[in-house]
């Protein structure tokens, strides 16, 4: 079957049913990747050091980022809150990343969110509009007019629903969430990070969150998952706001497998992973692996 663009899935309304965001990226498997690691961990060191050293453990950016390629990147930047707060990803490791995917020959990279405060403020205070600026990223505000319908095909609940065109324009989708607790779906990481390039009423998606979730995410497929556990937020999430709910573990997690990537962030609150709905709903769909002790894990302590 001949491979779909995104400007095919445009112009033909979606109707394969399928948003390849690893199309072009280069994620396959071959010689030089079938023996690398699924998942790595690093510890102890700076955002910037950590998540380089997890993407060149995992084979570098070059395995997904191919010359003349655009690249999206979407941190978590939904909330009027500082780094310190740990609500929003890292301000440093989203510039580590925009530089590896420029040096690894990306013709731009854009960097974008759909805020739940307000926009500019988030973007400022989070410190990810100037860092990715400055790191050569485009920032962008989401504008309502480029949310697109898209069919979801192999959803239970949700049959369709409006995307961002900037995930279905550009070549490469990387998510870049940190690592938090939610009052309602339990945890906010990689799977629930895609509520930020969904339009509409995302209130409605709270009534079946674990559901929901994992249907958005037969949809659009990340070519890498990258958890920022830097600080990561324990209770009064995802807004939070009070520095005691902050716990510091110097963490960064790099994976192709986006079940795998999960379910290792949740392990550093003490849950169990089979324990969470949305992640046993995704794995049973085939979207990765629940069991860490069958994933392919390199762990690295930067501290030595």
């Amino acid at each position: 079957m001949k491979n779909i663009t995104r400007r095919d899935f445009i112009k033909t309304g979606a109707s394969a049913g399928l948003l390849l965001s690893t199309a072009g990226a280069g994620v396959g498997l071959n010689a030089a990747t079938v023996n690398m690691p699924e998942l790595v961990i690093t510890k102890n060191s700076s955002p910037a050091d950590l998540v380089r050293k997890a993407v060149e453990e995992l084979g570098g950016m070059t395995r997904f980022v191919k010359k003349g390629q655009t690249v999206l990147l979407k941190p978590n930047i939904g909330w009027d809150r500082n780094p310190e707060q740990a609500a929003n990803t890292n301000p440093d490791a989203v510039a580590e990343v925009v530089k590896m995917c420029l040096a690894a020959g990306a013709k731009r990279v854009r960097v974008i969110d759909r805020t739940c405060n307000q926009a500019e403020r988030c973007y400022k205070n989070s410190g990810i509009e100037e860092a990715a600026k400055n790191a050569g990223a485009e920032v962008r505000h989401i504008v309502e007019s480029r949310f697109q319908e898209v069919p979801i095909p192999e959803g239970k609940l949700l049959k369709s629903w409006p995307l961002y065109r900037d995930v279905l324009d550009f070549d490469v989708f990387i998510n870049m969430p940190i690592a938090k607790v939610h009052g309602i779906s339990q945890y906010t990481l990689g799977f629930k990070n895609m509520m930020g390039i969904m339009g509409g009423n995302r209130g409605n998606i709270h009534k079946e969150i674990n559901t929901n979730l994992v249907d958005i995410n037969t949809v659009v497929k990340p070519a890498l998952t990258i958890i920022d556990a830097w600080r990561i937020l324990v209770r009064n999430g995802p807004t939070g706001g009070n520095l005691a709910d902050v716990e510091e573990k110097k963490i960064m997690i790099a994976a192709t497998d986006r079940v795998a990537a999960d379910a290792y962030a949740v392990t550093l609150f003490g849950a169990k992973p089979a324990d969470i709905p949305y992640l046993y709903d995704a794995s049973q769909r085939g979207m990765g692996k629940l069991d860490l002790t069958t994933v392919k894990i390199k762990e690295i302590d930067l501290a030595g």
